[in-house]
């Protein structure tokens, strides 16, 4: 397991930080021993929505136009791509390349995946995901760069590598994915088992700017001036949180990979290359969620029904509702329904995915636990 993480100061997306940021860090992974000319390389970048860059949504597109450019003098066939929530056809992603800046890969010599077929993976490994359907673009790829945002998220406190490689689903089928591993550590399973099934040969997380608050898209840009790589997406997603204020035991894909002895069980079991000193946000705004109180996992009916009484739920901010019905219409569980032009949630059918949370475009949906969680976790 090789739990190496390269980190190196980006201030601001402009050069040249962003070519000797990614420089030093690619070499740290050793791209030239992975990357060889004539070789089909997919780079899995974070297009969650079509968002504008500066939001911090999305993984930046000069950072990723930076690192096709350096691909390319190593002989390399680029291909850029994602799937994110919604329709999987060229007239949906088209746009989001478009709002996103995703046509200055082209500039570098990249082009964009616009082949939007999908494919069934057979999996029986696999803990959870044994039969799941993926973009098949990935399969005309030799390796896979997971190019990923640093952000928080509401069902798994923090969305980076891990969590990135969710966007091989094809957008139409997420939503049944959040339905069938309604536990946030059975789907955290789920995304580890794609990123076993996928294999990223390097992990790249954009940490110039994060989003805090109501991530992964609602929240608000935060200033990091990071750049980090590993060979390993789950050492590097424990830097990241390290970054943000959370430990390996706060983010379900980090515990469920440490379980299973892929990877780092704390942060000491990283060997880190470069300083976090500096990089270190100490009033990070995080997701406030809490999963139940994990000491009441396993332990029965009752211990389930308190659970899921202490866990964190979606709630409505009414004044910044505008009734478009987004969150109806994405919910998993069908949840959700509209009364008087404004959502209501079924909490006995809610399944707490935060789908509604996190595709809300005006970030009326908040994560929130309830009073009493609260009142226990501060005794």
């Amino acid at each position: 397991m090789d739990n190496r993480v390269f980190v190196s100061p980006c201030g601001d997306y402009v050069m040249p930080d962003m070519e000797r940021a990614l420089r030093e860090v690619l070499a740290g992974v050793g791209i030239e021993d992975i990357i060889k000319p004539g070789m089909r390389v997919g780079v899995k970048v974070n297009l969650v929505s079509a968002m504008k860059p500066a939001r911090a949504a999305t993984t930046h597109p000069l950072l990723a136009a930076q690192l096709c450019r350096i691909l390319a003098r190593l002989g390399a066939q680029v291909v850029v791509g994602d799937s994110p929530g919604g329709l999987y056809n060229q007239a949906y992603v088209g746009g989001v390349y478009s709002l996103c800046g995703m046509h200055e890969v082209e500039k570098a010599g990249a082009r964009l995946n616009h082949n939007f077929d999908t494919a069934q993976a057979d999996y029986p490994q696999a803990a959870y995901a044994k039969t799941f359907m993926y973009t098949s673009w990935l399969d005309e790829c030799d390796c896979i760069i997971n190019f990923c945002k640093l952000k928080t998220h509401g069902m798994m406190g923090m969305s980076a590598a891990v969590k990135n490689m969710f966007g091989a689903v094809p957008g139409t089928f997420k939503p049944e994915y959040h339905y069938v591993y309604p536990d946030a550590y059975e789907f955290a399973g789920m995304l580890v088992d794609l990123n076993e099934y996928f294999k990223p040969v390097i992990s790249i997380a954009d940490a110039v700017v994060g989003m805090e608050g109501n991530g992964p898209t609602a929240g608000s840009p935060r200033r990091i001036g990071a750049l980090l790589a590993s060979r390993s997406p789950y050492a590097l997603d424990a830097v990241c949180a390290e970054l943000i204020g959370l430990h390996v035991s706060d983010v379900p894909t980090l515990s469920y990979a440490a379980d299973k002895g892929l990877g780092p069980a704390d942060i000491s079991q990283v060997q880190l290359e470069g300083s976090l000193d500096k990089f270190i946000v100490a009033d990070f705004k995080k997701i406030d969620r809490q999963d139940g109180l994990g000491f009441l996992r396993g332990t029965g009916f009752a211990g389930k029904v308190v659970s899921k009484a202490l866990s964190s739920r979606p709630v409505l901010q009414a004044s910044k509702c505008i009734g478009c019905r987004k969150c109806e219409q994405i919910c998993p569980a069908k949840a959700i329904s509209m009364r008087r032009s404004r959502p209501s949630i079924d909490r006995g059918a809610c399944i707490r995915c935060f789908c509604c949370q996190e595709f809300c475009p005006k970030g009326a949906m908040v994560v929130r636990r309830p009073l009493v969680a609260r009142v226990l976790n501060r005794k």
